[in-house]
C-alpha cells in the first residue's frame, strides 16, 4: 500500500512551529502533502496577559496555557497544517527557572512513556519526513533537547521515517543580517551574536525557498501575540523581516532513501518512491 507523503515536526512549545518551520509547513501543505504538527506542552511558563513573567504576582500557568492554545489554532490555520497534536506536557521553562523543578515537567516525565506516546503518532501518520531541534535543542532549552531526544527514540523504535533533520539557524547568514541591520541604524534591541551562535553553512544540508509563504509566517507570528515581546523580527523593518523568513535551513540527520548531498527539498528523492 503506498504511503501518503507526511511532513512531521515534533516541537515543544505553541509558537515554536512558526519560525524554523512554518514556511516548509505552509509550502507542503499547499503541495497537497499532510503536515503534522506535535506540540509537545501547552506552554505555561510563557508570558501571561499584560506580558506577567513566571513567578511573578498574577501569572496564572492554566491562563497560559488557555491563551496559547487558543494562539496555537489561529497560527496552524494560517500555516495550512492539517493535523495537529498536542502531548499536553508541562512546560518546563528555561534554564534555571523554577519550573525545572516540576516533577511533572516535559523535561522530567518518564522517558519512554513520552517516546512511547510518540511512537503511537508516528505509527499513525507513518511520517516520511520527521523533523525536530538538534542535540542542544538548538540553544540548550530542556524542552527543546527533551523533544530531540523523544523524537530520535521514537524514529528509532518504529523505523517508520526515511528522514529525520534538525532545523538550523545559519551562522553565517545570521551574522551577515546582524551586522546589515546594525549599518542601517536598525539593531539598537539585537545584542552582539556569540561566535558560536548557530549552524555553520558547511554543516547545513537543505536549505528549503518558502519566500512565497512569508506573509503567512508573519501571520502567523501575530498569531501568537502574547508572546510578542520575545518575537523580536516582528519589530524589524519589513525588508529584514522578508530576509529572515524567506528561507528555512535544515541538517539532514539521516537519510535511508538515495537525495541529493545538498537539497532544496525536504522530500527529495521520496516523491516518487
Amino acid at each position: 500500500m503506498e504511503r501518503e507523503l507526511t511532513l512531521m515536526a515534533v516541537h515543544a512549545h505553541p509558537d515554536d512551529e512558526v519560525l524554523g518551520t512554518g514556511g516548509v509547513f505552509a509550502r507542503y501543505a499547499e503541495e497537497g502533502i499532510r503536515t503534522v504538527l506535535v506540540t509537545c506542552t501547552n506552554g505555561e511558563q510563557g508570558d501571561g496577559p499584560g506580558g506577567v513573567k513566571p513567578g511573578d504576582p498574577g501569572h496564572d500557568e492554566a491562563a497560559v496555557s488557555a491563551l496559547r492554545l487558543e494562539e496555537l489554532n489561529d497560527s496552524v490555520t494560517h500555516l495550512g497544517i492539517t493535523h495537529v497534536e498536542l502531548l499536553g506536557y508541562r512546560d518546563s521553562g528555561m534554564v534555571g527557572w523554577e519550573g525545572n523543578q516540576a516533577r511533572d515537567a516535559f523535561a522530567n516525565v518518564p522517558f519512554e512513556e513520552a517516546v512511547g506516546r510518540l511512537a503511537a503518532l508516528m505509527e499513525h501518520y507513518r511520517p516520511q519526513v520527521v523533523v525536530t531541534y538538534d542535540e542542544n535543542g538548538n540553544y540548550g532549552h530542556p524542552d527543546h533537547i527533551q523533544a530531540n531526544r523523544i523524537a530520535l527514540a521514537a524514529a528509532e523504535a518504529t523505523g517508520i521515517p526515511d528522514k529525520l533533520y534538525y532545523t538550523a539557524v545559519p551562522r553565517e547568514r545570521v551574522a551577515e543580517l546582524f551586522a546589515y541591520l546594525r549599518s542601517i541604524g536598525a539593531g539598537d534591541e539585537v545584542e552582539e551574536l556569540p561566535d558560536d551562535f548557530g549552524t555553520p553553512e558547511e554543516l547545513i544540508t537543505t536549505v528549503v525557498d518558502v519566500a512565497p509563504y512569508v506573509e503567512r509566517k508573519r501571520k502567523a507570528l501575530r498569531a501568537h501575540a502574547s508572546q510578542g515581546e520575545n518575537i523580536f523580527l516582528l519589530r524589524m523593518p519589513e525588508e529584514i523581516q522578508h530576509r529572515a523568513l524567506g528561507y528555512e535551513a535544515f541538517v539532514r540527520h539521516f537519510d535511508r532513501v538515495s537525495g541529493a548531498e545538498r537539497e532544496d527539498d525536504l522530500f527529495d528523492g521520496l516523491r516518487d518512491a
